[in-house]
């Protein structure tokens, strides 16, 4: 069964991501999503998504931190649904958020 997932791709040393990660996790399961929070110093994880984010970004040029991928999956198959990027508001994310489930449902 496919189901939407919101994925991020932050840093430890990001000031912003750390910043977010008081909101995000909140808000995507208010929307009843899962959210998989990719450390880019976790090899292990970031392994296991990695080519995601180089579907989106192949030589991770232009990527802001930190950058949320909503994909489809199950994650054989998965695919991007949009994207939300750099610093935003917990109003701001969640509308961003919400647009782009929209469009799945048109």
């Amino acid at each position: 069964m496919l189901h939407p997932v919101v994925i991020k791709f932050s840093s430890l040393t990001c000031a912003t991501c750390q910043q977010m990660s008081r909101f995000d996790r909140r808000l995507v399961e208010e929307m009843g999503l899962t959210m998989v929070d990719v450390k880019m110093q976790d090899t292990a994880t970031y392994r296991q998504y990695r080519a995601i984010l180089l579907a989106k970004y192949p030589r991770k040029v232009g990527m802001q931190w930190p950058t949320y991928l909503v994909c489809q999956f199950p994650i054989e198959t998965y695919q991007i649904l949009g994207e939300i990027s750099g610093e935003q508001q917990p109003q701001t994310f969640q509308q961003q958020l919400q647009a782009i489930l929209a469009l799945q449902e048109v």
